[in-house]
């Protein structure tokens, strides 16, 4: 992709956001449910899209509760709903229409009014609850569509296990969320937005999150060691967390930017010219990598505090860099984990991590793309730790037990202050000793032009259709087009070799295909990868009539 003029720069007014604008199309627009880009889609995180090109309006919201509290009253759900949202533009209208739909539907929900609730809190929340056996099972929402632009608006569910909804739910919800809109949304119920308030439960998050910290990292090792610790959280949902953070332990932190602005308008331009609060693109994370030798670490979190950016005084970490380090870190210094806790890891995630985990002791586990895939090991310890290349992970308190079954940013990043004060190294110095151990490597992700049927044909790929023997002058090894981990369709292909890899996976929302690569032999070697992934992808395309 090519990088854009204002890549890292700060964004013009012309890239900003007309919120009165956006607000009122969220309750003017109407979507067509015959038009399929306006239809209830859940993807890998939930439902996404902008009320600007009715993809994210009041009625997508109104239909989406409604399927909601139907599933859980079906599922025999009777506890709390925990609900919470980040701080894009959309957010707060969408969470006052849910928050309606549910009250209307008898459900109790617990909410913190006033204050943006992040990803990882509400599935703390959720697992505490259910862990302490009180009267009926909870669940949550969260209403964030993560890093995406200033102008998108997104609908999380996660059931009692903590995590996200896996497919089998996701596919009912969707599915009754479409029929309602086609139906007019007539049995949609809803009450007015002051009887919902009335009837909302005020919950703290922040309080029990932050008390709790201590059982999943090392808190007392960080302030002892007075580790100089930055955090921006991008104009997100973690700020209050952090400010709590700060005071509660006492911790040498330093919060560099406090500033929430649904515009997002002090972001730095993304690679692509967009507002994207993405803390693994280092063009995003300008601002704090300006400040990097004002800290020893620093950390980054997007909107909803599900993703993590780890900045050193070298600059920011490749987040499958970092899997790595937290990998061969916690592994090695948490004696209350079960000698069975497996690494956790998607496809599309470094090869280094295979190295290091098999360097540590530990099975691993690889799975699809998507984090529903960590939830149940993480639930039981049967994962030690779950992580996406796409810098999202969790981990495990340190007896062994569930801390969060969501993605969260937010302990990967005082994990990353715990390795430095414990180890007197940073991440990227840790990162540095892993590479001289198993080898360095080069890593890419690309996308490529792909229409409907093309990728149709790649996302029903079986490995018999793939009939390239060599990848770069390697012999392959594996065609996949499940993962090893559990068998899972990878709705794409994934091709291995001794010493390189690359994986294709249709977008669910462009016209493309990612392609993923790795090599350790080079970047030379990467590229030879790349191109020739491509020329096997088009050979498929070729022999399933979708040229």
């Amino acid at each position: 992709m090519t990088l854009h003029d204002l890549a890292g720069q700060p964004a013009p007014p012309s890239l900003l956001t007309n919120i009165p604008r956006l607000v009122a199309h969220y309750y003017e627009t109407r979507p067509d449910p015959q038009n399929v880009a306006q239809r209830v889609a859940f993807g890998t995180s939930g439902h996404r899209g902008t009320s600007l090109n009715g993809s994210f309006n009041e009625a997508h919201i109104l239909a989406v509760s409604q399927a909601v509290a139907e599933h859980r009253a079906a599922a025999g759900i009777t506890g709390p709903l925990y609900l919470g949202l980040d701080t894009h533009a959309l957010s707060e209208p969408a969470w006052m229409t849910a928050l309606q739909v549910l009250v209307a539907n008898g459900v109790r929900v617990r909410a913190q009014p006033g204050f943006f609730t992040p990803t990882p809190l509400i599935s703390h929340a959720i697992l505490n609850h259910n862990r302490a056996g009180q009267a009926g099972t909870a669940d949550g929402i969260v209403i964030t569509p993560s890093h995406n632009p200033p102008q998108d608006g997104g609908f999380k569910y996660n059931p009692p296990s903590g995590g996200p909804a896996d497919t089998d739910v996701t596919k009912g919800v969707q599915a009754r969320a479409n029929a309602l809109l086609e139906d007019g949304l007539r049995d949609v119920r809803r009450v007015s937005l002051d009887d919902a308030l009335t009837a909302l439960e005020p919950f703290d998050f922040v309080a029990p999150y932050v008390a709790q910290l201590g059982e999943v990292v090392d808190l007392a090792a960080i302030r002892e060691s007075g580790v100089r610790l930055g955090v921006d959280p991008l104009g997100g949902a973690s700020l209050p967390v952090w400010e709590a953070i700060r005071d509660a332990h006492g911790l040498n932190l330093t919060l560099v930017n406090e500033t929430v602005d649904p515009r997002f308008a002090f972001m730095p331009v993304d690679r692509d010219g967009k507002i994207r609060m993405d803390c693994s693109s280092p063009y995003a994370m300008a601002g704090l990598l300006r400040l990097k030798d004002d800290f020893d670490v620093a950390v980054g979190n997007d909107p909803d505090a599900d993703r993590h950016g780890i900045v050193t005084p070298d600059g920011l970490m490749n987040p499958n860099h970092y899997l790595a380090v937290m990998i061969d870190y916690l592994f090695q210094n948490r004696p209350g984990w079960s000698a069975d806790a497996g690494v956790g890891k998607t496809l599309v995630s470094s090869a280094l991590i295979d190295r290091v985990a098999a360097g540590v002791g530990r099975r691993l586990v690889e799975v699809p793309v998507g984090f529903k895939y960590f939830v149940d090991g993480l639930l039981t310890g049967s994962l030690g730790f779950g992580g996406e290349e796409s810098a999202g992970a969790s981990f495990l308190r340190l007896n062994g037990g569930a801390w969060s079954t969501d993605k969260d940013g937010i302990i990967p990043g005082l994990l990353a202050a715990e390795i430095t004060a414990k180890t007197g190294q940073t991440p990227s110095q840790r990162f540095a000793a892993l590479t001289e151990q198993y080898g360095e490597t080069a890593y890419d992700r690309q996308d490529a032009p792909a229409n409907a049927a093309q990728k149709k044909v790649l996302s029903n790929l079986s490995p018999e259709q793939v009939t390239a023997s060599t990848l770069a002058g390697d012999p392959i090894t594996a065609k996949l087009t499940r993962a090893p981990g559990n068998g899972e369709p990878i709705g794409g292909l994934k091709v291995t070799t001794d010493r390189a890899w690359f994986a294709a996976r249709p977008s669910g929302t462009e016209d493309v295909y990612k392609i993923y690569a790795e090599s350790f032999g080079g970047e030379e070697h990467l590229r030879q990868v790349m191109a020739e992934a491509r020329e096997v992808v088009a050979a498929a395309f070729r022999a399933g009539g979708a040229e």
